[in-house]
């Protein structure tokens, strides 16, 4: 598998985009940059205030996450967690930059509302988790990626993802 290749991890909330990302980038030797650093405060507050994002809020968002893959392009990669929930917006990061794969981590819903009740000092509450299922679009059949069980530890989650990922073609940025 090219280390050259910038990867989007995808997902509803409480899937492990952030913790399985980081460890997917160690594996690579790649950089990792959390998706969510990249909204505007604004966003943040919504979110912490239990209301959800529209289109018009994540334009910006997927802009500046646009930035950092068009970055990360053609030089030694990167992986970035970012929801990416709809076509539109995966369109929109592929327009930044065209070979980004997608590892769409996926679940069964109980799995995930119970992890994101354990989790610790984040600020999407739970009860968004609904409005990001019906959000959801999953990977269409033309779209560079693979979707990965969350069933299983943080390692397995990786190792599934890392095996899939030497499965694709090699694409250029």
């Amino acid at each position: 598998m090219s280390t050259q290749r910038v990867i989007v991890v995808m997902g509803v909330a409480g899937t492990g985009k952030t913790t399985v990302g980081q460890l997917l980038a160690e594996a690579l030797g790649i950089p990792y940059a959390e998706g969510d650093a990249f909204h505007p405060a604004a966003n943040v507050a919504k979110m912490s205030a239990g209301i959800p994002l529209d289109d018009a809020d994540r334009w910006p968002w997927l802009d500046a996450i646009g930035d950092w893959i068009r970055n990360r392009a053609g030089l030694r990669g990167g992986v970035i967690a970012a929801s990416s929930l709809k076509r539109a917006y995966r369109d929109r990061l592929r327009a930044a930059a065209p070979g980004a794969v997608f590892v769409h981590l996926a679940g069964e819903r109980p799995l995930i509302e119970r992890r994101m009740a354990e989790r610790k000092g984040h600020f999407m509450p739970t009860t968004l988790l609904d409005s990001q299922f019906a959000a959801l679009e999953p990977l269409q059949d033309d779209e560079l990626g693979v979707v990965v069980d969350v069933s299983g530890s943080p390692e397995d989650i990786t190792e599934r993802a890392l095996a899939a990922l030497r499965r694709l073609p090699i694409q250029e940025n």
